[in-house]
């Protein structure tokens, strides 16, 4: 006889992947029939699905775990991602830690719940897509875009790059299964669906006459789901054949290419696959065929080597190309990867620096850009109901990746309207009271 609903509770740190993995083991939890809630809450289980791109992102981590045990001190707590597979031991020593499951095992995870519980859980069909529809939960109440995972794993092997070692070679993901999952997200009322990846732009290299561009196409052919977006590309991917799908509305005119430098002598060093130059034309590329997009980046600072030179081509491309957003990374040193053995290694103190200089500059280029959308319609997927500035708005994004809100006292939720937008003298954007 069921007692009650067992709770879990998944916290997720790093990038849109680790997103989609969760939003998969949440989905596979629940065909257990576990509850997925918010961390505030009493919770039978706490998963963390970690990062390790920097040591900030790892101490992060720990912090989460040991606060999550304060929360709930009964609770099990399970950590996963890939901080666990880079370094599983680091787990080992925190006392809190009941298992630790690497990136390889993640899908073993809800399995493993599962058997914790056996005698006081409901099980549902994972396939039984209508039933899932009609039980979503609070935890997926304010959700209105999935992350959807279309590859995975990294060949490039960049010199700083942790990625390659906890994630593995490169893999396409099924383009009938990616369909049938873009369909079914749809069918439970998600909104926008966010295609992601550690390299998107060598989707289907190891399917045969498949292509990131193929796929898109298919996507836009065979369902029908309101907003695509696209959420990282490479410099050297992009060219007028994949460009020419945005004429399709349904692609968000959002693009995130990572910078990582503007210097070719470092870029050189990091092993990236472009030049600066190469750089600013696929950014002038995407300007050219799609007016309003907005274009966001990575950048590293103080990478071994990187010399005042050196830096200030950096600042001088980030100053130059039309950036929707910026973020700033200090360089992290990563063990097992080659640029953790070099030698000159920049002061901490020299990145702290040259960080606050790319900081003031980002806050600047998002001030430019939002400004430059005002007046302009954009098409708003409205999320959840926030307090902004002592009021109850809601929150949105725009198909190019802008904040905005609204203080409307209707239910907005999971709505797309398009709106003019205005700026106020704090920043914040906002449409007409509707």
């Amino acid at each position: 006889m069921i007692q009650h609903k067992r709770k879990v509770a998944i916290e997720t740190h790093g990038c849109k992947l680790n997103q989609a993995d969760s939003q998969g083991l949440a989905k596979m939890l629940r065909a257990k029939g576990f509850t997925i809630t918010n961390l505030e809450d009493d919770v039978d289980v706490y998963i963390l699905n970690t990062c390790t791109v920097t040591h900030v992102a790892d101490r992060k981590a720990r912090q989460a775990i040991r606060k999550a045990k304060k929360r709930n001190e009964d609770s099990i707590i399970i950590v996963t991602g890939c901080y666990v597979q880079r370094d599983p031991s680091k787990f080992e020593e925190i006392n809190e830690v009941d298992l630790i499951i690497n990136n390889s095992n993640k899908e073993t995870i809800a399995d493993s719940v599962a058997s914790m519980f056996e005698d006081s859980i409901d099980h549902v069909n994972i396939y039984d897509h209508l039933e899932l529809s009609s039980r979503q939960l609070e935890y997926e109440a304010v959700r209105t875009r999935a992350m959807l995972k279309i590859q995975e794993g990294c060949n490039q092997v960049c010199a700083y790059c942790i990625v390659p070692k906890v994630r593995g070679k490169e893999l396409s993901i099924d383009p009938e299964q990616l369909i049938a999952s873009v369909i079914t997200l749809e069918d439970m009322g998600y909104q926008e669906v966010v295609l992601t990846g550690t390299q998107l732009g060598s989707y289907g290299f190891d399917i045969p006459g498949y292509s990131l561009v193929r796929l898109l196409t298919e996507i836009l052919k065979n369902t029908s789901i309101p907003r695509i977006r696209v959420s990282s590309l490479q410099a050297h991917e992009i060219d007028t054949e994949l460009l020419s799908l945005w004429s399709d509305r349904r692609l968000c005119q959002h693009f995130h290419v990572p910078l990582q430098s503007g210097s070719d002598n470092v870029l050189k060093r990091m092993r990236r696959r472009y030049t600066a130059a190469e750089f600013s034309e696929a950014i002038d590329l995407i300007q050219q065929n799609i007016p309003n997009a907005g274009i966001t980046t990575d950048v590293i600072v103080g990478f071994p080597g990187e010399s005042d030179e050196e830096f200030n081509e950096t600042l001088t491309m980030c100053d130059t190309v039309n950036f929707s957003s910026m973020h700033i990374f200090p360089y992290s040193k990563r063990p097992s990867t080659s640029a953790y053995y070099f030698n000159d290694q920049v002061r901490t103190s020299v990145k702290n620096y040259r960080s606050n200089i790319l900081l003031s500059l980002a806050k600047e280029k998002e001030r430019i850009f939002s400004a430059a959308m005002t007046g302009i319609r954009h098409r708003v997927l409205w999320e959840k109901l926030i307090e902004v500035q002592g009021y109850n708005a809601w929150s949105g994004l725009t198909e190019n990746y802008l904040r905005v809100f609204c203080a409307n006292k209707t239910d907005m939720h999971n709505s797309i309207t398009e709106e003019s937008v205005t700026r106020d003298t704090t920043g914040f954007l906002w449409v007409s009271n509707q």
